[in-house]
């Protein structure tokens, strides 16, 4: 099993790498392969909404979105990680995940997503809840921990005094294994639901 993790901060040494390099640790212990990409120093542009992407298979920007697609398709999980910047995800993170999510017809049904933020103090649960916005849209089931998942810190390095915030990374990690295995177990047992066409109203006619 595989679970890719996207970091969003432009800083080599970021409190949000340290989180993740905790999940990462125990994804090892639990047998799954990790890959981080960061992105947090890329120029993304965001979404246009041109369509093209229906018609060509990718986004008509041939950047990184492209570039993580396939990974993002072999993957059984995906782990979104950004800093707090003004009590949301980072512009760069949205942009991206806007044109990845739109731009790829891939299915993404049961495959596990978990979010998470890193901050001085406050926006965290805020960060949390737009990011998880993009698992809910896709189908995919959304791993959690023991709290909302998030590590308090400013300075690098910071992230690691946070006791209470390593730890919900380690439960969000052992959770999101334990969900990627049991749908993989179910799915081989049980199958997954079958789904109905989809149905799309609009609200003005």
């Amino acid at each position: 099993m595989k679970v890719l993790m996207i970091n969003a901060s432009p800083r080599p040494e970021s409190n949000t790498q340290i989180a993740l390099d905790e999940m990462e640790r125990i994804f090892g212990e639990e047998g799954i392969q990790t890959e981080c990409i960061r992105i947090g120093r890329i120029d993304v542009r965001g979404c246009i909404a041109c369509g093209s992407c229906v018609e060509l298979g990718r986004c008509i920007f041939d950047d990184i979105v492209n570039e993580v697609a396939p990974k993002f398709a072999e993957a059984d999980g995906l782990v979104l990680a950004s800093p707090v910047y003004y009590a949301s995800a980072n512009g760069t993170l949205i942009s991206f995940l806007d044109r990845l999510f739109y731009s790829t017809g891939f299915d993404k049904t049961m495959k596990v997503g978990a979010a998470l933020s890193c901050g001085r103090r406050g926006g965290l649960t805020a960060t949390w809840d737009e990011l998880n916005k993009y698992f809910g849209i896709a189908g995919m089931p959304i791993a959690t921990g023991q709290y909302w998942n998030g590590v308090h810190g400013r300075l690098p390095g910071e992230a690691e005094q946070d006791a209470e915030g390593m730890q919900q990374m380690r439960s969000l990690a052992k959770n999101m294994a334990f969900l990627m295995k049991s749908i993989a177990l179910g799915r081989r047992e049980i199958g997954l639901p079958n789904p109905e066409e989809h149905i799309y109203t609009n609200f003005i006619r």
